[in-house]
């Protein structure tokens, strides 16, 4: 008999509670989405997003358009250090920070498209349990690897312990079978193995060997150098790669590099300048000066807003490291914890498509002024020289409507105010799974799930005879879901319309009025003391963790 074997989880106070979300829409503020004068070429991007608000909830908002669609997400989320949960003991803290971590995940998952990828930026506190957790969100076996990231310029002597010089970047795979990195750009050590010894007017050259172990029929035969020297074949065990004929002919046209005594083994030149751009497999460390450092992301803050500089930036080289292995020009990047918008301004020079969000304020006083200098082409900073970056494109500015359920002077559920048809319908497709896709001509088509599958929003109360009319209308070879106020008559004589009343059938749907689930613990209610316990004092059982 087998062994069963056992799926290993990581477990922690408070894994089994789950937030219901809801499904909001986006509203656009259009004197904060920006978009340049003109094009400046054909591959400008115009339709990016950002979005300012709880980014579980934006994540929410994005699912029903964007699953399968996006090919990159980097996310920098908060490092759980401790700074921000003053309010709670070390354990709470962790269980919150995982289970918030988890809720994110679980929706950036089925973001991903089937050949994308997850990139997350952590340290040492969180890292190994993080990794664990994407392990049983994402399955172990589409981990991919864990590089290093080196932040810090200098050694801090100050330090108790060990001077700490690196982040982790965690790499996960959508599914890997499907997923492979793009190479990177060589870098100068590979390029510097091009030298040109002997003035070749070809330019910088690097030799290679011109013996394998591969047979080969011609492979074997005796070589005069032209410091007289004869060579009576290839090493032991292997082949000359070319024929006597293809030597000569490379000989002939100084492609062969006989040593400086001109007695050496010979070996084939391979010129710089017919390499095209020199790629390498990407490597799991990452130096500072490849990928930028922590100094370097503070100094392009500064850039963009000197008065406020945000704490934790990433340089733009770290980001164009990630973006150019991970996705393709014209590809999706989403970054749901943007910060001080780095991703977006990378992904913008890179000609990418991209999606940020944020909750704090900087969304308008870092975000969006940075990206008008990108668009604008007046970002000097960053990966612009080395991406020959010259501006255009633009951005679309997003806030997430307000919850669609607020409570009346009785305490009841109702729908807000703030909601007009347009939102309600756009809501109520998110809420029951339809593309909000309204019909030019035909009235009751707001929302649509299949090619004959369709619904329609009011929030009146309908008659006998509107039913009968919608009815007819609808047809026998449609059917149409109606959310309304109220209806009189008997639905049963009403085959092809279901209905439904607004707001009882969406009550217990979500969690109505809840707007923010930010990693913030403070914005967090407190959890119910113990009774056994004096007020204020919180523990957690190292066994439950």
């Amino acid at each position: 008999m087998t062994k069963k074997k056992q799926k290993l989880e990581l477990t922690w106070v408070g894994k089994e509670n789950r937030p219901r979300l809801e499904p909001r829409i986006l509203i656009e503020d259009p004197e904060k989405s920006y978009h340049a004068a003109a094009r400046v070429s054909d591959d400008d991007i115009f339709d990016n997003m950002l979005i300012h608000g709880d980014n579980l909830l934006a994540l929410k908002a994005l699912e029903a358009d964007y699953s399968g669609q996006v090919r990159c997400v980097f996310i920098d989320p908060p490092y759980n250090t401790g700074s921000a949960f003053t309010h709670y003991d070390d354990g709470l803290e962790h269980s919150i920070w995982l289970g918030l971590m988890r809720d994110r995940l679980e929706i950036i998952k089925r973001l991903l498209s089937a050949d994308g990828s997850l990139w997350i930026t952590i340290d040492d506190n969180e890292a190994h349990y993080l990794k664990v957790l994407c392990d049983e969100v994402f399955g172990r076996s589409n981990y991919v690897t864990s590089a290093i990231w080196q932040k810090t310029l200098s050694v801090k002597n100050s330090t108790k312990n060990f001077s700490v010089d690196h982040d982790y970047i965690l790499v996960y795979a959508k599914d890997l079978d499907n997923w492979s990195p793009n190479q990177v750009p060589a870098g100068e050590k590979q390029k510097a193995a091009y030298k040109n010894p002997d003035n070749d007017p070809r330019g910088a050259w690097q030799s290679i060997s011109l013996s394998a172990r591969n047979p080969y029929s011609k492979g074997i035969y005796p070589i005069t150098c032209p410091g007289g020297r004869v060579i009576d074949g290839p090493p032991a065990g292997s082949y000359w790669r070319v024929s006597p004929e293809k030597f000569a002919e490379l000989d002939e046209n100084g492609e062969i590099w006989w040593g400086k005594n001109r007695n050496g083994i010979p070996r084939r030149k391979m010129f710089l300048k017919d390499q095209g751009e020199l790629t390498k497999a990407p490597q799991t460390i990452w130096y500072f000066d490849e990928v930028g450092h922590t100094q370097d992301a503070k100094k392009e803050a500064l850039a963009f807003n000197n008065k406020d500089v945000f704490a934790t930036p990433k340089p733009e080289r770290l980001m164009k490291r990630i973006i150019e292995i991970a996705t393709d020009p014209d590809d999706l990047v989403l970054d749901s914890f943007a910060g001080s918008g780095t991703t977006g301004a990378v992904a913008h020079k890179m000609e990418r498509r991209w999606i940020m969000v944020e909750l704090g304020n900087h969304a308008s006083t870092h975000i969006v002024p940075r990206l008008r200098k990108v668009i604008d082409g007046d970002d000097g900073g960053g990966i612009t020289e080395a991406v020959d970056w010259k501006g255009g494109g633009g951005f679309r500015y997003f806030e997430l409507a307000p919850s669609l359920l607020e409570k009346d002077k009785w305490g009841r559920e109702v729908i807000s105010k703030e909601y007009d048809p347009a939102m309600l319908a756009q809501a109520m497709c998110k809420l029951e799974g339809y593309l909000y896709e309204p019909s030019p001509n035909v009235w009751w088509q707001q929302g649509q799930s299949t090619e004959t599958d369709f619904l329609y929003v009011t929030t009146q109360t309908l008659g006998i005879k509107e039913l009968a009319d919608l009815s007819a209308e609808v047809g026998e070879d449609r059917s149409l879901l109606v959310l309304c106020g109220a209806w009189r008559g008997d639905e049963s004589q009403f085959p092809n319309l279901t209905l439904r009343k607004i707001p009882n059938h969406i009550r217990a749907k979500c969690e109505w009025g809840h707007d923010d689930y930010s990693l913030n613990v403070a914005n967090l209610p407190q959890p119910e003391p113990d009774p056994g316990e004096p007020q204020g004092a919180l523990f957690a059982e190292e066994d439950d963790l």
